[in-house]
């Protein structure tokens, strides 16, 4: 897997923690933060954890906790896969 996408991180996420039936995880989601799509700080870990796995790629706990939407989560999960030694 080359790079973390949208639609993977939706993935990621249901499997992880759900989805707020009320909110869900469909549509425009990149700028919302997770707070709003009913993901807390315990969820974001659950999260780096399965993408550390996946993708073979570190993402620091500090910085994890520290990103509000999933488009700086999917940015820093990139940049992480592309600094991996392959």
């Amino acid at each position: 897997m080359n790079e973390l996408t949208l639609d993977g991180l939706r993935k990621i996420l249901l499997e992880c923690a759900g989805a707020d039936e009320e909110l869900g995880l469909d549509g425009d989601i990149l700028d919302v933060e997770f707070a709003e799509l009913g993901y807390d700080s315990l969820a974001l870990m659950e999260t780096a954890s399965h993408i550390q796995r996946t993708y073979g790629t570190a993402l620091g706990d500090d910085v994890v906790v520290e990103v509000r939407t999933p488009r700086e989560l999917i940015a820093l999960a990139n940049e992480a896969i592309g600094a991996a030694p392959h």
